[in-house]
């Protein structure tokens, strides 16, 4: 009986160890735009331990069940952002041009402010991602934005499909070519990479397969790297692939149509306008910025028309950050493609809900208002395409996260008393600018400028 009751208790602390907090609260009187079943005026919200259990009129709760009053206000589903850097400390292992054998989810960080200033702008989930350094990254993470835990894990949201970031173009040729001299050294050789590595993995695969059928008695050496890329092979991890031009895209969904890899969505994307119908035949996402180009060669051409373009052409397409400050803003972009191209309201706000969420494979969980979903909510002061709409609450697994009314003004876990803070704060580091790339360039020409820098007085 003891080592029953000791086995039991094991059994309690492990569950307790993993199970995410949620809250019960009910909305009401809000406007709620649901996404995939119209907007209902003047209508209730009940979420019970963390899932949308009721929505209607007229909806009551226990005496425990905190009622938030949302009359004259917009209700929506919780922001989604599929391609962001916030909670990591470290986005790049720039060591060789494939690092599959790598995840984010393994250094994420709680108490970036980041996560609260994301839920600020009505964000309750984000996709933490490998750099874009390497032809094939590492893995990455899908985060629930759960602000004030103090434990990496309450992040991650369970049960989540694996993601993995790749990356074509520049910087991959950048990083590897021209800082190492090793392969790749043209958009050529990145092509090669991705062929080499599946054709690899496929060996690995048929080398186990040999070996547990008996007929071969040496095991292969265990690679986690080859591991992570037969399970791309497999349909297991849904590739999240950094791309700007469009011969490219087309490079990559005819490599991967050859190995019988048909998971993918494509980030940032901007030529994707050019080979619309050909992303949607092939079932590619495209996660793209709204009107970001131009900030380096690769990116000249584009245009604030790519989503509505990709949208009216069958893409599952979304709008992403991929900026620890534009994420508060993912209600602002999606409202520039009502400027550019004339998307509906609903058409708009489904760039940055449902489809995100589809695109991370949790669009059955996530990303609309309808019973059984998760209880992750935004609550706005007018409607959230307006410019003069403002987050009022952000709630996460029916919990509270951020609330512009009762919040205290510093929401930073961790306080330096030492950090300084310029206003007037001008970004002189290339690596800021583009997070995809933080971790790379101090490494690969801190030195080569230092030298390029020497005798020169300042």
């Amino acid at each position: 009986m003891k080592k029953y009751i000791l086995s039991l208790c094991a059994m309690m602390v492990a569950f307790l160890g993993t199970a995410q907090e949620t809250g019960s609260i009910l909305i009401k009187n809000g406007t709620v735009l649901t996404i995939t079943d119209g907007v209902k005026e003047n209508t209730d919200i009940l979420i019970k331990n963390g899932k949308i259990e009721k929505i209607g009129k007229d909806l009551t709760a226990d005496r425990s069940t905190q009622v938030v009053d949302a009359k004259g206000q917009f209700v929506m589903p919780g922001i989604v952002d599929a391609h962001s850097h916030i909670a990591l400390e470290t986005v790049n292992e720039a060591t060789n041009p494939v690092t599959s054998e790598v995840f984010v989810g393994d250094g994420l960080d709680p108490q970036d402010v980041g996560i609260y200033r994301a839920l600020a702008g009505g964000v309750t989930i984000s996709h933490a991602m490998h750099g874009s350094a390497n032809a094939i990254g590492g893995e990455c993470e899908t985060i629930k934005h759960r602000y004030g835990t103090w434990d990496p894990d309450d992040l991650r949201m369970q049960n989540a499909p694996r993601t993995i970031k790749f990356a074509l173009g520049e910087n991959p040729i950048r990083v590897h070519g021209e800082g190492r001299r090793i392969t790749p050294s043209t958009r050529m050789g990145v092509e090669q990479v991705f062929r080499s590595a599946f054709s690899e993995a496929q060996l690995y695969k048929k080398a186990w397969a040999s070996f547990n059928s008996k007929k071969t008695k040496t095991p292969p050496t265990y690679s986690r790297r080859m591991e992570t890329l037969v399970d791309i092979l497999d349909g297991e991890i849904i590739i999240h692939c950094h791309s700007y031009r469009a011969d490219e895209l087309l490079m990559l969904m005819n490599v991967l149509e050859d190995y019988g890899v048909s998971k993918l969505c494509f980030q940032h994307v901007n030529e994707g306008f050019k080979v619309a119908p050909e992303l949607a035949k092939f079932g590619a996402g495209a996660s793209v910025f709204s009107d970001w180009w131009a900030y380096k060669f690769e990116v000249y051409y584009s245009t604030a028309y790519n989503a509505a373009i990709l949208v009216r052409n069958g893409v599952v397409t979304s709008i992403n950050s991929d900026s620890g400050e534009l994420i508060r803003h993912l209600y602002h972009e999606a409202a520039k493609t009502q400027r550019y191209g004339d998307l509906t309201d609903n058409e708009a706000l489904r760039l940055i809900t449902i489809n995100p969420a589809t695109q991370l494979g949790i669009g059955d969980r996530v990303g609309s208002i309808e019973k059984g979903k998760d209880g992750d909510i935004a609550i706005f002061s007018a409607h959230p395409l307006s410019v003069y709409a403002i987050p009022q609450m952000t709630i996460v697994d029916g919990i509270v996260r951020f609330d512009i009314n009762n919040d205290d003004q510093d929401m930073r876990i961790d306080i330096d008393p030492e950090e300084k803070f310029d206003d007037t704060f001008i970004n002189l580091n290339a690596e800021d600018e583009e997070r995809c790339m933080q971790d790379v360039y101090s490494e690969l020409f801190l030195g080569e400028t230092s030298h390029s820098h020497a005798g020169h007085k300042h």
